[in-house]
């Protein structure tokens, strides 16, 4: 049996990647893929236990960092690599590019050691595809706050915050072009479900 395809979804709150996330599992679906819709922080029993800890208690920067590879540690054991052995397709929301991007870009802790920790959580393995929803700031608060009545830890972070992980995944989409591609989000939605298409008919 061929190994199935890791798809990840990345970009700042507010960006519709959450959206997307869905619709690309189900288009999938539709094409006749086994698909496991998946998110991180959580993913697991545990998993989701240290997102709830991760989106609403005050912590270090290096706790958070911390939290976020053991959750994803579990997510790669319990969920990602079982159904990629069998031959499954996984579309996450999120994955590891979102602690470079908000623990490093946004918080400002050192690329090494995120580069350290991803190297002993993730080995080897790497999303086939990465899906990078960018749209300025500005339009991705707006966004966020009509949507969101209760805001999480992250969610209500200054602008300023948010400026520096929109950096952040640029600099991850430059650096690695052949496997992220990065999405206009201030696109319509139906746009962006026919840009999605034409990526994933080449994987």
């Amino acid at each position: 049996m061929s190994r199935g395809r890791f798809i990840s979804f990345e970009g700042i709150d507010g960006a519709g990647k959450s959206t997307q996330h869905a619709w690309l599992a189900e288009y999938l679906r539709g094409q006749g893929h086994v698909v496991v819709a998946t998110r991180e922080p959580g993913g697991t029993p545990l998993g989701e236990k240290l997102r709830t800890l991760l989106l609403a208690e005050p912590m270090h920067l290096e706790t958070e960092a911390l939290l976020m590879f053991a959750a994803r540690r579990e997510h790669i054991a319990q969920v990602i690599e079982p159904a990629l052995k069998r031959g499954e397709w996984v579309v996450c929301d999120r994955f590891v590019d979102a602690s470079f991007a908000y623990q490093g870009g946004g918080r400002g802790l050192s690329w090494k050691k995120l580069e350290e920790l991803a190297a002993w959580v993730l080995g080897d393995l790497e999303p086939d595809l990465t899906l990078i929803f960018d749209a300025p700031v500005a339009i991705a608060q707006q966004r966020l706050h009509a949507a969101t009545s209760q805001p999480d830890r992250f969610e209500q972070e200054h602008e300023a915050f948010f400026e520096r992980v929109r950096a952040a995944y640029l600099r991850i989409a430059a650096e690695s072009p052949a496997r992220v591609r990065l999405i206009d989000a201030t696109q319509t939605p139906d746009t962006i479900n026919k840009v999605l298409e034409n990526i994933v008919a080449i994987l």
